[in-house]
């Protein structure tokens, strides 16, 4: 158990048997009437976001959150395949579960798993990854249409927008959050 005091990014809670993740919170004093804390959580199985207001102090039912460092090893057909780098354990996690991170993972690569009483959550990649350009058509020049920007396909099978200037088999910094191009990396 917590307070709303206690709140912050990323805690997990449990209201009504549903896990909830905390996105965004604010601790609100108004001129008159007592004090509260407007939230915004995102439910951790489904996805689905709602805000929902708490009164200062009120107690709220934390749930135990099990962060484990683990190496994505492959797709399997239906559902991805993790090892924890400490036990050796594989773990079979289904798509629903790894979301969009599935466009930013290599064999190999490390990635943060949340579990709640051995149930996997979600899947958090680091902030940026670096990837090589599978495919992009030349950039043409003169040809300003599309802000400067062409599409360009992943190694992972993802399509972003990279800068006309890149081309096919360069190795590039691409944002995990978005999907957003960073830069390139130089060899």
């Amino acid at each position: 158990m917590a307070t709303t005091n206690d709140l912050k990014n990323g805690l997990v809670l449990n209201l009504d048997g549903q896990l909830w993740s905390v996105v965004n919170f604010q601790h609100v004093k108004p001129g008159k009437g007592g004090a509260f804390v407007r939230t915004t959580l995102k439910n951790v199985l489904s996805g689905k976001v709602v805000d929902k207001t708490f009164n200062a102090g009120t107690k709220v039912e934390t749930a135990t959150v099990d962060r484990r460092t683990m190496t994505y090893l492959y797709h399997d057909g239906t559902d991805y395949v993790f090892m924890d780098a400490d036990t050796y354990d594989q773990v079979s996690i289904p798509p629903a579960t790894v979301g969009d991170s599935a466009n930013y993972m290599l064999e190999n690569s490390e990635v943060q798993i949340s579990f709640h009483e051995s149930t996997p959550l979600f899947v958090e990649l680091p902030v940026s990854v670096e990837l090589v350009i599978d495919h992009t058509d030349p950039g043409l020049q003169g040809d300003r249409s599309t802000g400067g920007t062409k599409p360009a396909k992943l190694e992972t099978g993802a399509e972003i927008q990279v800068p006309l200037f890149v081309s096919t088999g360069e190795k590039v910094k691409v944002d995990t959050r978005d999907g957003r191009y960073l830069g390139r990396i130089s060899s």
